[in-house]
This record gives structure tokens, sequence and C-alpha cells, in this order.
């Protein structure tokens, strides 16, 4: 299918393309504001549409309006479209609540699903509760990120403590994905996890206290998870490589790779030949560790969907932890003259029916 995606470089947008290059084999369409004049033309060859461009954050007026005149926007491009795609709206909870934002919302669906009838099209209207994850923006896209982004600084964040529904973005992506087959008008909503705002900022300070001396934290739910991945994120790459202590004496020397709080994981090590490179690969969920201890290497990283690279020189002599960030393409190449030594960390047991592994050049 062809997959036409609006907001394509925003939070969701973004996390929603790298998915669909991971778990399908769709061809994907790009639109932001770069290229939205060519909206008509670009929705014409699409099988289906994901509609995720919003505006969140503006004067109230603009709020309310913008968001009503960018479906308005698609409307006529699917009215003058040879086909019928079917239409996916990236909606949200606070939908019709009273407020400029959720009344643009409101306003922007019923644009769409009447634009969609008449086409004879599918229509999909997507609720969805307060999104967090990897690399969203600080004051903007979630609480969670202005937390994240406080805590790494050192800064006290302000907490109006209350109940909220945390869906991880990743998780939202796939929602979309599971309702491109869809026919007729559905209303989806992807269910939440439900925790509070306080119980969030206590998770992550105990998780970036233990992080910051190179331990892995208790990873022991979903949303434990998705909430250390979006802290390492932040931490991304200005707090690597993380320094281990090497414990010498006459009998040789002892490094403590990982030190892991009543999470399961696996280690595994592995030996690399001069010039040869591993890797190549990003993940959309595990959390990975590199620490070489024998040999020379560097290890550079994509952002996937970009061309961000960022790399780093290692030696065996002086170890030191390189996470992998999720969504980030990852590889190792020994630059030394002898055998690399390389002990490897994951989260969880590997399943050859789910590695989480997706093949990406760096």
């Amino acid at each position: 299918m062809r997959i036409l995606v609006t907001g394509a470089s925003g939070f969701l947008g973004w996390h929603t393309r790298v998915r669909l290059r991971a778990v399908t084999d769709h061809d994907v369409i790009a639109v932001g504001a770069a290229n939205w004049r060519d909206l008509p033309e670009l929705v014409g060859a699409a099988d289906a549409v994901l509609h995720i461009a919003g505006i969140n954050r503006a004067p109230e007026r603009q709020v309310e309006v913008g968001n009503a005149r960018l479906a308005r926007d698609l409307a006529e491009a699917l009215d003058r479209a040879p086909g019928a795609p079917t239409v996916l709206y990236a909606n949200t909870i606070q939908a019709g609540n009273g407020t400029p934002y959720g009344t643009g919302k409101a306003q922007a669906a019923a644009i769409l699903a009447e634009a969609a009838a008449a086409k004879g099209a599918s229509f999909v209207d997507v609720v969805l509760p307060n999104l967090f994850g990897e690399h969203g923006r600080p004051e903007y896209n979630s609480f969670v990120a202005t937390f994240v982004h406080k805590v790494v600084a050192g800064e006290p964040p302000e907490v109006q403590d209350r109940e909220v529904a945390l869906l991880h973005v990743q998780d939202a992506a796939q929602a979309f994905i599971d309702q491109l087959g869809s026919a007729g008008v559905q209303r989806v909503t992807p269910t939440a996890t439900p925790t509070g705002v306080a119980a969030v900022l206590e998770t992550l300070r105990a998780q970036f206290a233990a992080y910051r001396r190179g331990e892995m934290p208790a990873l022991r739910s979903r949303l434990e998870v998705n909430l250390f991945n979006t802290l390492r994120a932040a931490m991304f790459p200005a707090h690597y490589p993380i320094p281990l202590v090497r414990h010498t004496d006459q009998r040789g020397s002892l490094v403590e790779t990982v030190r892991a709080h009543g999470s399961e994981g696996q280690t595994f090590v592995s030996t690399t030949a001069p010039g040869v490179t591993r890797g190549q690969h990003f993940h959309l969920r595990k959390a990975e560790r590199f620490v070489v201890v024998g040999g020379r290497a560097r290890i550079s990283l994509r952002k996937v969907l970009t061309d961000e690279v960022v790399s780093f020189d290692v030696d065996g002599a002086s170890p030191g932890i390189i996470d992998m960030p999720t969504l980030w393409a990852h590889e190792i190449t020994n630059t030394g003259d002898s055998e690399l030594i390389t002990v490897f960390w994951t989260n969880e047991l590997f399943d050859p029916e789910d590695t989480d592994t997706y093949p990406e050049d760096v």
C-alpha cells in the first residue's frame, strides 16, 4: 500500500513512519509544511491517508481554527482525488471538551468524516489519550517529556498530581497500522495505562538515579520500560560513554558491565575480527548495552529517517557503557589490529518469533 502521512516530521508522525518502516512493506508518502501545497496530487497517489498534522501550541484562536483548516485542506484534496483512500484521523480524548484545542479537533473529525462519506471512503477516528515517548519536546508534546528534561537537567518540575492514562507513541502508531484495512466508519480508542502524574515523576527520578551510575533500573512493566527508553533518549548522546571501574589485582582484572535491578535480561559476548562491522539494525523497544572489554572499536548510530549520526570511539583498556537508544540504527566496527571483545546485554530474553530487530544501515 501507499500510505500518506501528514505531520510526518512531528512527534507522532515520525514515530509512525519509523514503525511503518520496521514492520510493514508499505510505501510512505511524507507530508509536512514544506510540501503541504502538493497535498491534492499526493493524496491522489495514496491508498490510505493518516492525518496526524495538527496544531496544539499557539494562540487559542489559531489552535481551534488551524486544526479545522488543516482538515479542510485534506478534505478538498480527497474530493479531487481519483480514488477513495481510507482516511485515518489522529483524534484526541480532548475532542469536544470546550477548549479551543478540543473544539478544533472535533471540528476536524467532522470535516474528514463528511469528506470520506462523500467519496465512499472508509473513515477511522483514532481517539488518542496522553502520548509520550522518545524524542518528545518538553513543554510541548507531553508532561512526560517535560519531566524527563527536568530530571536529566537536575531541575525540579512543577507537579499537579492527578490520575492520567498514558499511551506510548509506538503503540499509537501500531493502532493506525492495525486499522489500515478497516471498512466503513470506525471509532478506535487504543488502550492506555492508568497511572498518576506524581508516580511518573517518581519512576523517572528513580530510573535516572540508578542509570547515571551505569546501573539498569527495575523494568517490571511495559510502562516502566517505555518511560526508561524515553529517559535514555533524552540523555543521548551527551551522557555517554558511562565510565566503568576496572578492578585489578595480581590475578588480572574485573569489570562489572551490567548491574540490573529486578529485571530479566540476557548477556552475551562476541569476538570481531579487525575491520569487521556488526549490527546495522534498530530496535523499537529493547534496551541494549555495548561494553568493549578488549580491543578498539567505533560505535556509530543514526536516528532512523534522518541523517543525524553519532559516533563513539571506545577502547577495552578503559571500558565504558554505550547503550543503544531505541529507534536509532547502530553498528560496531573493529578499528584495531587485534580481536575485538564486546559484552552485550539486553533487557529481554531473545525470542526468535519476536526479535525486535529491524535491518537498517547506519
